[in-house]
């Protein structure tokens, strides 16, 4: 089966919704106190911070197609915050860094949990921890070397060991070995939540503009945003248009535009309970190209692959990103090689995404020099909870406040650029096929050729948190 739009999540949101009337796109020229372009996860917990923390501002979302159509409707839906990252996160920014990184990541859980279950909003929240599981003897070593880093750095009770018989009690497979359980994990349906941030959004006064794609802006005092038929003065510009973002001459230097290919099943409940796999843990490999996978509400399973093209230059736009074959069929070669006691389980749609990857793999929160215009990208796919980190940073931002989200390493690290193009992606592509090629043969327990192994060590011999192994 070949990818293509919408996601599963997106078509199967608006089919719950009944036929929900899109906002009407912009027309004239209209004044707010902060525009936000962009109608995903970041720019609607950003709109709700907003005028939660200052009820008398005037703020205008635009989103080019319909809210949640992007990468906030085509994701797992796995919902955690850093934990199961501590060791890069380290190596990169230090241990106190690392810890408050993942600290914010548990408060974001926390605020999406108490959005996600209030009376009235059926977005299929779930909650009962991930599991990494190990797959071979190369995935082993980083299973333990997670388990050590949070004994070391003292948070133990946040990533504990898993024997075999231990993942098996929590799905059966044949390629199954250890693992370790992340107690914060959740399960969610995206675009059923991004679509209640948009209900959410409206009632808190938020005017929003769908069909509307930026045409063009111009800072300065106030801001001109440009659209195909109308424009926007406002004092404050917040861009979360995540890839979108990759192109910009502030941002290039950062990001990096990978993509994720996923698949739906149809419905196997039984399937389900031959295997075991009756929680509802959200279980994932170990490989830097990970395949993340999770069941849903109706017995279907979804099947990620984290392993598809890199486009030029940061084009969002790129075929590759979304019409890639040769990925969509990598992941359904995970789904039967990793699962075979689902048989031979028929495939409902498979699409392809694209991931807004920063140099350190954290995304990061700013405001361009010399202006009022902010922006947030670089999550490196990993999901919906650093969103809301997003959200309340960029609503910091834009308020100047200097209170516990605007001094988070999000907003204040140092960034590493990225080598420049063409070297960018020529490199990028030789590195990561030569990382799928070291992955595929470590599950063959063959050893992988010269060629490959040295085009898969490139970025930690240079110093590179990206594409590392």
């Amino acid at each position: 089966m070949l990818p293509g739009d919408p996601s599963w999540w997106f078509t199967d949101a608006l089919k719950a919704e009944g036929g929900v009337a899109p906002s009407p796109s912009l027309s004239g020229e209209i004044t707010a106190d902060v525009a936000i372009v962009g109608g995903g996860f970041t720019g609607l917990w950003t709109a709700l911070a907003l005028r939660e923390r200052a009820p008398g501002l005037s703020v205008v979302l635009i989103e080019a197609s319909l809210c949640g159509s992007g990468a906030s409707g085509k994701n797992g839906g796995k919902t955690h915050g850093y934990w199961g990252s501590l060791g890069g996160i380290e190596a990169s920014l230090g241990a106190d860094a690392a810890l408050a990184v993942a600290r914010a990541g548990t408060k974001a859980q926390d605020a999406i949990r108490r959005f996600a279950t209030a009376p009235g909003r059926d977005v299929w929240w779930r909650e009962s921890g991930n599991v990494r599981i190990s797959t071979c003897p190369a995935q082993d070593a980083k299973v333990a070397a997670a388990v050590a880093t949070a004994e070391r750095l003292g948070v133990s009770d946040t990533a504990r060991a898993l024997s075999p018989a231990e993942v098996a009690a929590y799905c059966k497979s044949p390629v199954f070995r250890g693992g370790i359980y992340l107690p914060e994990g959740a399960n969610v349906h995206p675009a059923r939540l991004v679509r209640a941030l948009r209900r959410a959004a409206i009632e808190a006064g938020v005017t929003i503009y769908e069909n509307t794609p930026l045409s063009g802006l111009d800072s300065g005092s106030p801001n001109r945003l440009r659209t195909p038929a109308g424009q926007i003065l406002a004092r404050d510009v917040v861009l979360a248009t995540n890839t979108g973002l990759a192109s910009r001459r502030e941002i290039r230097p950062y990001v990096s535009v990978f993509s994720s290919y996923a698949l739906m099943t149809e419905p196997v409940p039984e399937k389900l309970e031959e295997i075991g796999w009756t929680g509802e843990q959200g279980l994932a490999d170990m490989r830097m190209f990970v395949h993340y996978f999770r069941t849903t509400i109706d017995g279907r399973v979804l099947m990620g692959s984290g392993s598809g093209p890199i486009s030029y230059n940061g084009n969002a736009v790129d075929p590759i990103l979304t019409q890639d074959a040769a990925s969509a069929a990598r992941a359904e070669r995970g789904l039967r090689r990793l699962l075979p006691g689902l048989g031979d389980v028929g495939v409902a749609k498979i699409w392809g995404g694209g991931l807004d990857v920063s140099s350190d793999r954290l995304p990061f929160f700013r405001t361009l020099p010399g202006t009022r215009v902010h922006y947030g990208c670089g999550y490196s796919g990993h999901g919906v909870n650093p969103t809301y980190i997003g959200g309340q940073s960029l609503a910091s931002l834009v308020l100047g406040e200097q209170d516990e989200w605007a001094n988070l390493p999000f907003c204040r690290r140092e960034l590493s650029a990225l080598p420049p193009e063409p070297f960018r992606v020529v490199g990028g592509r030789f590195v990561r096929w030569g990382i799928i090629g070291c992955e595929e043969a470590d599950e063959r327990r063959e050893t992988p050729s010269v060629a490959m192994r040295a085009a898969a060590a490139i970025p930690k011999v240079f110093g590179l948190r990206i594409g590392t192994r």
